[in-house]
């Protein structure tokens, strides 16, 4: 479990501050726990859904802040997990809340996505990884085509998410490609990108949800 893991190429050497971009840039998930609390403080009082949202993805932040200061395979796990476990959230509420499927539909959802998403694990390495989220990309595009065609309120913000997804996997794939040439690599540009794209996401749920559960 304290196995020593090496796959930026931002760290040289084995030591608690070997990737300060990568640690550092987690901020940004911290940034959009508090501009998601913001936002529905104003909207309504915070339900208990959008409250477990806001605690993953502040998880998400200290997760992968510690996995990239002490890069060892339990500190993956508190990375990895809370970002499926936002992911899983995210899919019931807005099922839910804003499709208004059923238990049983948003359920068989869910069910099917963890599948998917544990099945492309089996493909780390290609595209450096960052296959292994095309169904987070493509259940997240299909929200967003949903979001647009009925008109909801701000009906471009999933397809914006879905944007700056796809930009924040094209860091994550470039990030090795170009260490010969960029030391840091573009590691830390995924998780900026990313706590925007847990923002729009939260922002389209709150903005549309309705009270089912």
């Amino acid at each position: 479990m304290n196995d020593y893991i090496d796959i930026y190429c931002e760290r040289t050497m084995p030591g608690l501050w070997s990737e300060p971009l990568n640690a550092l840039s987690n901020i940004s998930f911290l940034i959009a726990a508090w501009a998601i609390f913001q936002l529905t403080r104003r909207q309504q009082k915070v339900a208990i859904g959008i409250w477990i949202l806001i605690t993953l993805a502040t998880s998400i932040g200290i997760g992968s802040a510690l996995f990239h200061t002490f890069a060892t395979q339990w500190a993956r796990l508190l990375d990895v997990i809370p970002i499926m476990l936002f992911q899983l959230g995210f899919l019931w509420l807005y099922s839910r809340q804003v499709v208004r499927m059923k238990y049983g539909y948003a359920g068989g959802l869910l069910v099917g996505f963890f599948f998917a998403s544990n099945f492309s694990n089996n493909f780390t390495n290609v595209l450096n990884g960052s296959l292994s989220y095309a169904p987070a990309f493509l259940v997240l595009l299909g929200l967003g085509l949903y979001h647009y065609q009925q008109q909801k309120r701000e009906p471009f913000v999933l397809l914006a998410a879905s944007g700056v997804f796809l930009l924040a996997l094209s860091f994550r794939t470039l990030d090795r490609a170009i260490c010969p040439y960029f030391s840091t690599d573009t590691h830390f540009l995924w998780h900026l990108c990313n706590g925007i794209l847990l923002y729009l996401s939260a922002r389209a749920l709150i903005l549309n949800r309705s009270l089912m559960d």
